[in-house]
C-alpha cells in the first residue's frame, strides 16, 4: 500500500485515522506531496486514453465551446428525477464507460503508490478492486482528490443511483463509512444525452479486513474468499475483470494468480453475427423479383408470401449494428448476407465485417435467385470462415441494453433458444396456411419423425443463437426437405424454418441446446398503438432484445417511416464504426434525455 512493503504501515494509517478528525484529514491531503498530486492528476489523462475506434475520452458545459474543450465536455444531466455531472463522450457506450471507470480507479491507486488486486467472480458483473481496509482513509483521500479533478459519484455498492453522491464532498464518504464495498463512477454522456451511463456501469472497491495473517473479502466471489496477506501479485489484462470487450484498449492490473486464469463460467469461444438484408428499393432486384413473381399463378402464393413488406428496408440495419456496437460488442466478425447488394453507407473495409453473396453460400446454383428467407437461412452454415458459434439475426431485431454471450449460449457452447407463447395450429401445412404456420407445422412434422415428441410453440423474434455443426446435420439428415427449402424462390407451404424454429428443436433433443430466458418485446408497427409502444420502449430501455416488424403494407407507409425512424434515431444516436460517418448520421442535441 503506499506503504505494501512496510509492516507498520496498516498500523500506522489506522492510528493516523483515528486521531485525527476527518475535516483536518481533508486539509492535510491538501498538502500531499506535489509528485504524488501530480502523478493522481496525470492518472486521469492516462485513464481517458481508453477509447473505441474514433472515441475521444475528454473533459471539460457550454454547447457553443470549442470542441472537445473544458467547457464544451461538461454537461449536466437528468437520470431519474436527478441533475448529474457528466462528461461528453462521443460514441459512449455502456462498455467503454465501464473500462473508462476500472481504469481510472487502478491509474489513480498506482500513481498514488497503494496496493490492490483487481477481483472477478463477482455477482454484480462490474469490475471489482480490492485494497486492504488499513488501506482506506489513504485510498479515500486520493479518490477524493481525483473527483476533485473529474467529478463523479461514489455510494454503496447496493444503493444504485439513488444512493451515489457527489465524490469530492467530505460528508459522501463519511456517510459510507460503515459499507465495505463502494461503487464509483465517473458519468458520460453522449452529445444528444440519450445515452448517460452512471453506476450502473461503475467501478466496485472492496475493502478486505486482515485477520490472522490472511486478508478477507467483504463479499462473495466464485474464485476465493481469503488470501495470504504476503499474496503474490501479478499482472493481468484489465479486460479480465469485467466482460469489457476486446474493442476497447485497455492496460493491464495488478491482481493475484487465483483471479488471473479462466473459470468454468467463461466464453472462450468466438461468436459471429450473421445478418439477412435485401434493398427493396434497387431496381435492378425488383426486377428480377418481379419476373420470378409472374413465373406463379394467381393462387400459387400467399398474399403474405411476396407482399411489399416483406421486402421493405427503411434502414433498420444501421441501427441494428449501432444496437449490436453499443450492448454486444464481445462479437468477432460481422456477416452481411446479400442478394449482390451493399448498403451505401456501409463501412466495407471494416476488419471485422464482411459482405457475403448469395452466390457464396448456395450449394445449388439453380436455386438462385431467392427472395425466400427461409431459403437463405437454410445455406448459412456454408458462409466461409464463419464461428462454429454464432448469432443469426434479421435486420428488425435490435440490442436494446448491454447482453453478454451468455443470454445466448452456454460457456460450453450449448445454444438457449426463446420460446414463444404463441402456438403452431394444428394439423398438416396447407397452401391456406399463413407462411409462417407452414412452416411451423413442417418443423413440428420433421421432429416427431425424427425424435417423436409434438412441438407446439414458436420461436420469439429474437438473435437466433446456432451451431454450424448441427445445421449441417440438418442438412443430411433432412436431405429433401432441405433441399426443397432451398429451391423454394418464395415462401411456401413446403418451407422449413431451419435456422428460426428446426436447429432448435434438433439441437435440444440431441442434447444441444436448452430453453432459455430472455426480456424480449415484438412491436407491430401497423398496429394503433404501435407509437405509444416505440415511445415506452424508449423511456424505460429495459428489453434484452426487440423486435420492430409488420407482415402488412401500412396504410400510410410515410407516416410509418418517420415514426421509425425517430424512434431508431432516439434510441440509438451513437454511430457504429460499421457506417460511413456522414450528414445524415449528424448527432444532434436531444430535448428530453434518457436514462440507460
Amino acid at each position: 500500500m503506499g506503504g505494501s512493503d512496510n509492516p507498520e504501515a496498516g498500523a500506522l494509517i489506522s492510528a493516523y485515522r483515528s486521531a485525527v478528525p476527518t475535516g483536518a484529514r481533508r486539509r492535510i491531503v491538501r498538502g500531499v506531496p506535489t509528485p504524488v498530486r501530480k502523478a493522481v492528476k496525470s492518472s486521469l489523462t492516462a485513464a481517458d486514453s481508453v477509447r473505441s475506434a474514433a472515441v475521444v475520452w475528454a473533459m471539460g458545459g457550454k454547447r457553443n465551446a470549442p470542441r472537445h474543450s473544458p467547457a464544451h465536455t461538461r454537461r449536466v444531466v437528468r437520470v431519474g428525477r436527478r441533475h448529474m455531472r457528466a462528461m461528453l463522450v462521443e460514441g459512449a457506450t455502456d462498455w467503454a464507460a465501464r473500462a473508462r471507470n476500472l481504469n481510472i480507479v487502478v491509474s489513480v491507486l498506482e500513481s498514488a503508490g497503494i496496493d490492490y488486486f483487481c477481483v472477478r467472480g463477482t455477482s454484480s458483473g462490474l469490475p471489482a478492486v480490492a485494497v486492504p481496509a488499513a488501506s482506506r482513509p489513504l485510498v479515500e483521500e486520493m479518490l477524493r482528490l481525483a473527483f476533485d479533478q473529474a467529478p463523479g459519484y461514489v455510494g454503496p455498492a447496493t444503493g444504485g443511483e439513488a444512493r451515489m453522491e457527489p465524490g469530492d464532498e467530505e460528508r459522501s464518504w463519511r456517510q459510507l463509512r460503515h459499507h465495505k464495498v463502494l461503487r464509483v463512477a465517473w458519468y458520460v454522456c453522449d452529445p444528444t444525452q440519450q445515452l448517460v451511463f452512471g453506476a450502473a456501469t461503475g467501478c466496485d472497491i472492496e475493502m478486505w479486513t486482515e485477520r490472522d495473517g490472511e486478508l478477507r473479502a467483504p463479499r462473495p466471489n466464485r474464485v476465493i474468499d481469503a488470501v495470504p496477506v504476503d499474496a503474490a501479485r501479478k499482472s493481468a489484462p484489465q479486460s479480465l475483470f469485467s466482460p469489457i470487450p476486446p474493442a476497447y484498449r485497455t492496460g493491464t492490473a495488478r491482481t493475484l494468480a487465483e483471479f488471473a486464469v479462466p473459470l468454468p463460467e467463461d466464453h472462450q469461444f468466438p461468436i459471429d453475427v450473421v445478418y439477412t438484408w435485401v434493398d427493396d428499393s434497387d431496381p435492378v432486384w425488383r426486377a428480377s423479383r418481379d419476373r420470378a413473381r409472374r413465373g406463379f399463378t394467381a393462387d400459387g402464393l400467399h398474399e403474405q408470401a411476396a407482399n411489399d413488406s416483406r421486402f421493405t428496408s427503411r434502414d433498420e440495419l444501421r441501427y441494428s449494428l449501432r444496437s449490436l456496437h453499443q450492448n454486444a460488442p464481445w462479437v468477432r466478425n460481422i456477416y452481411l448476407v446479400t442478394a449482390g447488394q451493399v448498403p451505401s453507407w456501409l463501412q466495407t473495409q471494416h476488419a471485422n465485417l464482411r459482405v457475403v453473396d448469395h452466390r457464396e453460400i448456395f450449394s445449388e446454383a439453380a436455386a438462385l435467385p431467392t427472395f425466400n428467407s427461409h431459403a437463405i437461412e437454410s445455406q448459412l452454415h456454408h458462409i466461409p470462415g464463419l464461428s462454429e458459434c454464432f448469432l443469426y439475426l434479421n435486420d428488425d431485431v435490435f440490442f436494446g441494453r448491454p447482453v453478454t454471450p451468455a443470454h445466448f449460449f452456454h460457456p460450453n457452447g450449448i445454444t438457449k433458444f426463446f420460446t414463444s407463447p404463441a402456438l403452431i395450429p394444428g394439423g398438416p401445412a396447407s397452401p391456406d396456411d399463413l407462411p409462417v404456420n407452414a412452416a411451423g407445422k413442417n418443423s413440428r412434422w420433421l421432429i416427431a419423425q425424427k425424435f417423436g415428441t409434438a412441438i407446439s410453440q414458436k420461436m420469439k423474434h429474437t438473435p437466433h443463437a446456432l451451431r454450424r455443426s448441427v445445421l449441417q446435420e440438418i442438412e443430411e439428415t433432412f436431405a429433401q426437405e432441405h433441399a426443397a427449402t432451398q429451391h423454394s424462390r418464395f415462401r411456401s407451404p413446403d418451407d422449413v424454418p431451419i435456422a428460426s424454429s428446426l436447429h432448435h428443436y434438433f439441437a435440444y433433443h440431441s442434447a444441444r441446446a436448452t430453453v432459455g430466458e430472455i426480456q424480449y418485446r415484438y412491436i407491430d408497427l401497423s398496429a394503433d398503438l404501435a407509437d405509444r409502444r416505440l415511445n415506452t420502449l424508449l423511456a424505460h430501455r429495459n428489453m434484452d432484445t426487440f423486435c420492430l416488424n409488420d407482415t402488412v403494407e401500412a396504410a400510410d407507409p410515410e407516416a410509418q417511416r418517420a415514426m421509425l425512424e425517430r424512434f431508431l434515431r432516439a434510441y440509438f444516436p451513437v454511430p457504429s464504426p460499421y457506417e460511413v460517418t456522414d450528414q445524415r448520421n449528424a448527432i444532434e442535441p436531444a430535448s428530453e434525455p434518457h436514462r440507460t
